[in-house]
C-alpha cells in the first residue's frame, strides 16, 4: 500500500471496528432481553441464555458488515473533506478512479473477513447455540408439522439394482443428531407401496447408513392374480389383492442419502448455512425432484453478499468530494445509515420477490448490489464533473 492508502486503511478499519461493535452490542442486548422470557424453563439458566445470545453475535456481525463498512467509509471521507485533507490528495494528483481503486483495495480484507464469518464461524456457532438451548430446556427439534419433518429419499437397491423411492418421516431430531419416531414409506418403480417401517430410534453411520432400532415393518406383497386372458370369477373378486406381513426387528441398517448434514437445516436457517452444506442440500432436493429455489437464492446470496462491501465503499467515495460547508459530518453519517438500511431492506425484499416470481436465483441475489453499484457510478460521475 502507498502512504495515503495506509492512512486511509487505518482510519477506516478503526471506524469499522467501532461501528460494528456498537451495532452488534445493540443487537445482542435486544436478543438477551427477548431471551430472558425463556429463562427458567426446564434447566435453562441465565448464563446459558447469555451464551446462546453471544453465539448468534457472529450472524449479526455478518449481516451488518456492509452497512458498517459504508458508515465507516462515509465518516472517514467526510472527515478528510472537512479537514481539507482530501483536497490535498486531489491537488497531489489523486484522481477519482485512483481513489476508488484505493478504497476497493482497503475493502478486500473486509470481504475476506465476511467470507470467513459466513463459512467457518456462523454455521457452527448457530448449531452450537441451538443445541445448548435445546439440551438445557430438555426439548428436541421438530418441523412446523405435527407429524415431524418429511423427506423424500431415492436410492438404488443393492439387491435388485432398481431405484427405490422412500418418503421418510422424522418425528424429532435430538441435539446429538439422533432421530426418533421414524416412519419409512417405501415404493417400487411403479409407485406401489412396498413396505412401511416404524423405528423408535435411528443413529447415523458414515458414509450412508442409518442404524435403526426397535423396527416394526409391514410388507405388502401382491397376492396371486388370474392368468392373462382369463376372467376372474365372483369368488376371485373377493380375494385380497395384497397380502401383508408384519415383523419386528430389534435392529437393522438402512442405506439412505439422508444425512445429519441434510437434517441440520432444522437447526440452521438457510441464510446462515455454509456454501458447501447449501450446495449438498440443493443437490439432494434436485435429485428427488423437489423445489430448491429458496436454497438456491440463499446459496447465491452467500456467494455475492460479501462483495456488497466493495459496492458500499464505492458508494461512500462521493462524500469525500463534498466540502464540510455542504453539510455536517453527522448528517452525512446519518445519510450513510439510511443508505445501508435501505440496502438491507432491498436485499430482503428481492429475496422474497424472487421466490414468489420464480426469478433466476443468481439474478435475484445480484439485483440489490447491482442497483447500488449503478447508484455509486452515477454519483462518482456527478462529483467528477462538478
Amino acid at each position: 500500500m502507498k502512504i495515503y492508502e495506509r492512512y486511509l486503511a487505518r482510519q477506516i478499519y478503526l471506524a469499522f471496528g467501532f461501528i460494528l461493535l456498537a451495532f452488534v452490542g445493540l443487537f445482542v442486548f435486544f436478543d438477551l432481553i427477548n431471551e430472558l422470557g425463556h429463562v427458567g424453563q426446564g434447566g435453562y439458566k441465565f448464563h446459558q441464555a447469555l451464551m446462546y445470545v453471544l453465539l448468534f453475535a457472529p450472524a449479526h456481525c455478518y449481516e451488518i458488515t456492509p452497512v458498517a463498512a459504508l458508515i465507516a467509509a462515509i465518516y472517514v471521507c467526510s472527515q478528510l473533506a472537512g479537514n481539507s485533507e482530501f483536497t490535498i490528495f486531489r491537488v497531489s494528483g489523486l484522481g477519482t478512479m485512483q481513489a476508488l481503486g484505493s478504497l476497493l483495495k482497503i475493502g478486500l480484507p473486509l470481504v475476506i473477513f465476511t467470507f470467513a464469518l459466513g463459512e467457518g464461524v456462523i454455521p457452527k456457532a448457530e448449531q452450537l447455540a441451538q443445541r445448548i438451548r435445546l439440551e438445557a430446556m430438555g426439548s428436541a427439534v421438530s418441523s412446523d408439522f405435527r407429524s415431524g419433518v418429511w423427506v423424500k429419499d431415492t436410492v438404488t437397491s443393492q439387491a435388485t439394482g432398481k431405484r427405490v423411492l422412500r418418503f421418510i418421516n422424522v418425528g424429532t431430531l435430538l441435539p446429538d443428531n439422533t432421530i426418533t419416531n421414524v416412519r419409512v414409506y417405501e415404493f417400487d418403480t411403479d409407485f406401489h407401496l412396498v413396505s412401511v417401517r416404524f423405528a423408535t430410534r435411528g443413529v447415523f453411520k458414515a458414509p450412508d447408513y442409518w442404524d435403526l432400532s426397535g423396527v416394526s415393518e409391514t410388507r405388502f406383497d401382491l397376492a396371486s392374480t388370474p392368468a392373462p386372458g382369463k376372467a376372474s370369477s365372483a369368488a376371485d373378486a373377493l380375494q385380497p389383492v395384497y397380502r401383508t406381513t408384519q415383523v419386528y426387528i430389534p435392529s437393522t441398517e438402512m442405506r439412505s442419502e439422508l444425512t445429519p448434514q441434510i437434517l441440520s437445516v432444522l437447526l440452521v436457517s438457510p441464510d446462515n448455512m455454509a456454501i458447501y452444506n447449501l450446495f449438498s442440500y440443493i443437490k439432494h432436493l434436485e435429485e428427488n425432484q423437489q423445489d430448491a429455489q429458496r436454497y438456491q437464492i440463499a446459496l447465491w446470496q452467500k456467494i455475492l453478499y460479501p462483495f456488497a462491501i466493495l459496492v458500499m465503499m464505492a458508494l461512500a467515495l462521493p462524500f469525500a468530494y463534498l466540502h464540510a460547508r455542504a453539510g455536517a459530518i453527522g448528517l452525512k453519517v446519518f445519510g450513510g445509515i439510511m443508505l445501508g438500511m435501505s440496502f438491507q431492506l432491498l436485499n430482503s425484499l428481492f429475496s422474497h420477490l424472487g421466490l414468489l416470481n420464480t426469478w433466476p436465483p443468481a439474478v435475484t441475489a445480484a439485483l440489490p448490489a447491482t442497483v447500488y453499484a449503478i447508484l455509486a457510478i452515477g454519483a462518482l460521475k456527478w462529483v467528477d464533473r462538478h
